[in-house]
């Protein structure tokens, strides 16, 4: 694994477990990441446990006005009108099409309190959400002294301001470990994280993401099944999510990649995550006590 992500031109970190039996396997798993999008899943988390406690309604109404909405290239972000959707819908295009617009509007229901309180129950203890898809595009662009998101890219290889954004630094950024991420997947998949009926309604999310080019392209196979989340910030490249066999075997699998060239098209980035957790889990399968 660290072969290959040598090879892919990026800094890897990862973690995988067997849901069932607890054997792992991990590289840098404790090492502090940056998660970008990724910090949408401890935000359907703490929305999930939010409804089950009744505090507030999934189908709760909310509008996002054209005018006030957080930029993005999916989902509500694009669209140039008025949107009103329940609060669930909005958690729904958060996760399968990461939605900055529709994640934005949870957060702002939820509450950074309630996330971080969420994270802090189920023991992750690394696992710190600072803010939402605007603020973090604002300090990026303040950091960079940029007027938009194209110039960022261009600048990027100029010496210093990459360590300038607060962005890309996991002490100033939400922030968790592979090793974290992994263990709130796998209470998401032993109905841990929240009451069954909630944790069915995130799996099934997760099951709907429409990005196969990550975690998806190590597992090409039709009878096994693969559920996850992806963020992408600059340089980050990221996805977690549980592979699972018609064994039944469940394996949460969390990759997060710093590439070492400020290139936005870098394909073996992205393949090198599919390649990774390919291994890792294929070696959870070979060892003795595994299916």
């Amino acid at each position: 694994m660290e072969a290959a992500f040598r090879d892919a031109g990026v800094t890897g970190f990862l973690h995988a477990a067997d849901i069932d039996t607890g054997r792992e396997v991990a590289v840098a798993a404790d090492a502090p990441v940056v998660l970008a999008s990724v910090f949408k899943v401890p935000l359907l988390v703490a929305f999930h446990r939010l409804a089950a406690q009744g505090r507030l309604d999934p189908t709760e109404q909310v509008t996002l006005a054209a005018g006030d909405r957080t930029s993005g290239p999916t989902g509500v972000s694009a669209l140039l009108d008025d949107v009103r959707m329940s609060l669930r819908d909005l958690a729904c295009l958060m996760i399968t099409v990461s939605d900055n617009a529709a994640a934005d509007a949870l957060l702002e229901r939820v509450g950074l309190e309630a996330v971080n309180a969420a994270a802090e129950g189920l023991g992750l203890r690394a696992t710190v959400v600072t803010g939402g898809g605007r603020q973090l595009f604002d300090d990026l662009l303040a950091d960079a002294g940029a007027s938009g998101f194209p110039e960022v890219w261009a600048r990027l290889d100029e010496p210093g301001l990459a360590a300038r954004l607060r962005a890309l630094d996991p002490s100033r950024t939400s922030r968790s470990t592979p090793r974290d991420m992994t263990r709130l997947l796998a209470a998401i998949w032993r109905d841990e994280a929240a009451p069954p009926d909630g944790c069915a309604a995130m799996r099934r999310l997760f099951g709907l993401q429409v990005w196969p080019h990550r975690l998806s392209s190590g597992f090409p196979y039709d009878d096994v099944l693969v559920s996850g989340k992806t963020g992408t910030l600059l340089t980050v490249r990221n996805e977690v999510g549980v592979v699972e066999y018609p064994d039944g075997g469940r394996y949460a699998v969390a990759v997060f990649t710093r590439s070492l060239l400020p290139i936005a098209v870098l394909p073996q980035a992205d393949a090198v995550i599919g390649t990774a957790a390919r291994l890792a889990v294929e070696a959870l399968r070979r060892a003795p006590s595994g299916r």
